[in-house]
């Protein structure tokens, strides 16, 4: 079943949300309403802790009331956040905001995925992934040129403007059409539904030896092109203003996901993820040794890409691997373990990167390394070309 206004409902919605005005001031605009960093790392862990306990029970509830359903709660509570941040003063505030984001984020995982699977159909799923990753990025590279442009230092705008843009992703998801499949009423509870997922889940080894590996070469991406990127460029010496021009170069290059599907045709999936988990490693490599801004910005930049063709591959595979009805509770389980992995990197890299960045560098080079060793192992058993 293909539905082409879904996916141009959705195409429209991760546009519009990816338009964070103050994604480039994201910390400074926190600072200068009377937040420390460390109450912004604390803030941010209590947010990731509420979303991981929120997976499971927001995947049950997403295959009880449909995706359409929850898709609509998750864009009205995700307005409600942005509403809050651009109010917020003072550490309570913020709190209440990413615990609002931390609910959201859980409600909308596997869900907007789901949609888009369901959609899109399997022989074009993974193209249609590319280009809503794609626009996503796009929707934050126009925030940021527009925040340059206009809005440059004044912060509240900046947040208005962003809560404008959610309030329209969340009208926009109103007019999208019900995918999930209607289940026989002879069914067991949703507890006993979640048991008997989990159990045959914690069985196939190749499938969580899959999701762990995504997990951890996604979070050296994440923690290495949003926080150590930032400290490597003032290693380098590099000033605020080039920093800025690499973040807009860097965001660009996340654009290149929408060309994951012709890549992998032309390599096989197998061989494309290979050779984008290994341009992972050499670039935490390259990091982990130079310190010339010229090759720093190319090593992440070249990791951005890797990891924006990679992410649609693997979750068109991780799609594959769910063989369930309940579609969103299965990857909102999966969510949770990537979620725990998250967790124990976090900890890992902050703790490196306070005694040396070029060590939190080669720890990410490592988590690179077994990611593809995991991938690998996988691709084998499963028999991917």
């Amino acid at each position: 079943m293909k539905i082409k206004k879904n996916i141009v409902l959705m195409y429209i919605i991760a546009f519009l949300q990816g338009m964070v005005f103050y994604g480039a001031v994201a910390t400074l605009y926190r600072q200068a309403a009377g937040l420390n960093m460390f109450q912004i790392t604390l803030i941010e862990s209590i947010s990731l802790a509420i979303s991981v306990a929120m997976e499971l029970p927001w995947g049950i509830l997403a295959d009880k009331i449909g995706y359409r359903n929850t898709m609509i709660v998750c864009n009205i509570l995700y307005l409600f956040s942005k509403i809050v941040f651009w109010r917020a003063d003072g550490f309570d505030m913020f709190l209440i905001e990413r615990i609002l984001l931390g609910i959201t984020i859980a409600g909308l995982s596997g869900v907007d995925s789901s949609i888009l699977y369901l959609s899109a159909g399997k022989a074009d799923a993974q193209k249609v992934f590319g280009i809503y990753d794609s626009l996503g990025t796009a929707g934050l590279m126009s925030a940021a040129g527009i925040y340059s442009l206009f809005l440059y230092g004044n912060y509240r705008k900046a947040a208005f403007f962003t809560l404008v843009t959610y309030a329209f992703a969340a009208g926009i998801s109103l007019f999208l059409k019900e995918v999930k499949e209607e289940m026989p009423s002879q069914r067991d509870s949703p507890v006993q539904e979640f048991g008997a997922i989990v159990k045959d889940m914690m069985h196939r080894k190749e499938l969580l030896l899959f999701v762990v590996g995504i997990a951890l070469f996604s979070e050296c991406h994440q923690t290495i092109t949003v926080f150590l990127s930032q400290l490597q460029y003032v290693k380098c010496g590099m000033t605020d203003s080039s920093i800025g021009w690499v973040y807009i170069l860097m965001t660009g290059a996340g654009l290149l996901g929408s060309r994951s599907a012709s890549f992998c045709s032309r390599y096989g999936r197998r061989k494309s993820g290979v050779i984008l988990l290994m341009s992972g490693i050499a670039s935490c490599l390259i990091l982990a040794v130079t310190e010339n801004p010229f090759f720093s910005v190319l090593a992440i930049v070249s990791l951005r890409i890797s990891c924006s063709l990679f992410m649609p591959l693997s979750k068109v595979m991780e799609n594959q691997f769910i063989t369930y009805s309940n579609r969103a509770t299965a990857l909102s389980i999966n969510a949770v373990l990537m979620d725990g992995v998250a967790i124990g990197t976090n900890l890992v890299f902050g703790r490196s990167a306070d005694k040396s960045l070029s060590l939190a560098f080669i720890i990410a080079a490592v988590f690179c390394i077994a990611a593809l060793g995991l991938f690998c192992y996988t691709a084998a058993k499963k028999k991917i070309s």
